[in-house]
């Protein structure tokens, strides 16, 4: 999995071609905490269909309202650097994120 940052999401997530899935977490958030192998499983999964990312907007505030995150977890799926789909908070389940994916990567 890739740990973003304000340098680097630019070029992971923006100008990414393909789909790119970003885990936006912040240092506090234990429903982001108990998400996390549940992510991680999932990255490997859909190794080589789906670039994995993490961003902890406790350190990128400005870069996670840009991109309309307002609350956390919020994971979201970008095609080619575009936003196509999200899950967040109570919906943000392993088996959400999954249908997601297997939605959007089957489409």
């Amino acid at each position: 999995m890739i740990i973003l940052d304000k340098e680097t999401f630019k070029g992971e997530v923006l100008e990414s071609k393909g789909y790119t899935l970003v885990d936006y977490y912040g240092d506090g958030c234990v429903p982001c905490q108990a998400l996390l192998p549940d992510i991680e499983e999932l990255s490997v999964k859909f190794e080589g269909k789906v670039k994995f990312c993490k961003l902890n907007t406790t350190k990128a505030r400005r870069l996670a309202i840009s991109q309309r995150v307002l609350g956390l977890p919020t994971i979201v799926l970008y095609k080619d650097g575009e936003k196509i789909e999200e899950v967040i908070k109570d919906d943000a389940t392993k088996a959400n994120i999954e249908a997601m994916i297997v939605k959007n990567i089957n489409a």
